[in-house]
This record gives C-alpha cells, structure tokens and sequence, in this order.
C-alpha cells in the first residue's frame, strides 16, 4: 500500500508555468497549479498560485460546498469578499465561507504568491494533534 504521494511543482518564481482553463474565460489563468489530481487528495483541494503584477481573478465567483482558505506568501494586493474590499500582503490569511463572492487583484510591483485551500464546510472532525499518533522512534536527523 501506498503511504503517500509526491509532485514537484517548481519553484514559485516559474509558476507561470502552470495554467487552468475556467470554462467561460477566454483566457487560461497563468500561474495556478491545482494539486488535487496530482495528490490524488480525497477531501480538500489546494493550489499553489502566482499573480504577476496587474493581474489576478478578474471575475466574482462563490462555492456552493466548499469553503477556502486564501494564505498569502508574498506580493500584496486587493481583495473583495462579497462588499467588503481589503488590502491583501505576505502573511495575510483569508477564510471565505460558501456563497460569498470573492476576487483579487495583484496591485503591488512584485509577484503576489498564495495557497489556496478548499474543504467542505464542517468537514473538520479534529484538528491539531487530536487526530495524530505520536510514536517513540526516533527521527534520523535528530
């Protein structure tokens, strides 16, 4: 059995590479790699993204199920959450429920890098270590 997956992406600064098709979109969204194929992951979905300067996700949308935690690497930028318009940089982390409507903006000079996380609401059993094991082998780099 299988005990877990690995995928290389890149570095973030070659994200670009990375593309998504939106159905409806004339233009693919650069810089956005989704890892829940390539993970094979069964209960959330993450992306890793880069927005260059003066660019971003230029259309509202929600999520029906799922809720999403944005977490900001690096840049800086705007966001907009249903009416509400914020100013988004490294070290800034969102949480937006389902049906509120969201867009962002790199707005800074620099790449605005982040990680999204999708998880269905009320998904979350346990948290933190109440859902870990800890065992007494010793770690080799220790």
């Amino acid at each position: 059995m299988n005990t877990h997956t690995i995928t290389e992406l890149g570095k973030l600064k070659d994200l670009h590479q990375h593309e998504f098709v939106v159905e409806g979109l004339e233009t693919p969204l650069i810089g956005k790699a989704f890892l829940g194929d390539k993970l094979d992951l069964t209960s959330m979905e993450v992306s890793i993204n880069k927005d260059s300067p003066d660019t971003g996700i230029n259309f509202f949308h929600s999520h029906k199920m799922n809720e999403e935690v944005y977490i900001f690497l690096g840049g800086s930028g705007e966001m907009m959450v249903d009416n509400k318009r914020f100013t988004i940089k490294e070290g800034t982390a969102v949480k937006v429920q389902t049906g509120a409507k969201r867009a962002w903006w790199n707005t800074g000079n620099e790449d605005l890098c982040y990680i999204v996380i999708q998880a269905q609401t009320n998904g979350l059993k346990q948290s933190k270590l109440n859902d870990a094991e800890v065992f007494d082998d010793k770690v080799p780099w220790v």
